[in-house]
């Protein structure tokens, strides 16, 4: 069960990221989200974090092509890539764009309802990461009961056997021909 919600996770949100992604840089999806986001990035541009403590400016133009840019390839990384490893960088890379977002959202002071999606999204992120976790931890335990219960079984073969070779002496061991080898 876990790992079909696992899957799944990594999948829609990949595709979101994707979607989202595209968006941000090219308005062949929609020219008014494109607009809306291009609108928007630049007063992002204005609340990036340190940039006035620095005396460093982010073009918006390339902060929001930027930011596309890394939801698409973490997108396919979460959608393509089966390496949990990779797909677990990712979903970290995307919880910071999403941090990211969620500050600049506080720092220009936006309305609750253009915010919610980050969190939203932001929190699915976190779900993910949890989810992975558990699954992970699960595939130990497992692996740690199999490796237990064969031990067991060779620890119980041994005895039996040395029990049974003090009884009887041993048989010869079978010759090997070549044609067997």
């Amino acid at each position: 069960m876990s790992k079909i919600v696992s899957r799944s996770l990594s999948v829609l949100l990949g595709a979101f990221f994707i979607f989202l992604g595209v968006l941000k840089i090219t308005p062949k999806i929609s020219r008014d989200l494109h607009k809306d986001l291009r609108t928007e990035y630049a007063k992002y541009t204005k609340a990036f974090p340190l940039s006035k403590q620095l005396d460093f400016k982010v073009s918006s133009k390339w902060y929001r092509r930027g930011v596309g840019i890394t939801e698409i390839v973490c997108g396919l990384i979460m959608v393509a890539v089966p390496s949990r490893r990779v797909k677990n960088a990712a979903n970290v890379v995307l919880i910071g764009l999403k941090l990211l977002n969620a500050y600049s959202h506080w720092a220009i002071s936006d309305e609750f309802e253009r915010t919610a999606p980050t969190l939203v999204f932001l929190l699915m992120l976190g779900c993910r990461m949890v989810v992975d976790y558990q699954l992970a931890k699960r595939e130990k335990e497992e692996s740690a009961e199999v490796a237990a219960q064969i031990e067991k079984k060779r620890k119980a073969m041994a005895a039996t056997a040395s029990a049974s070779s003090s009884d009887v002496p041993a048989a010869p061991a079978p010759a090997i021909s070549k044609k067997d080898q």
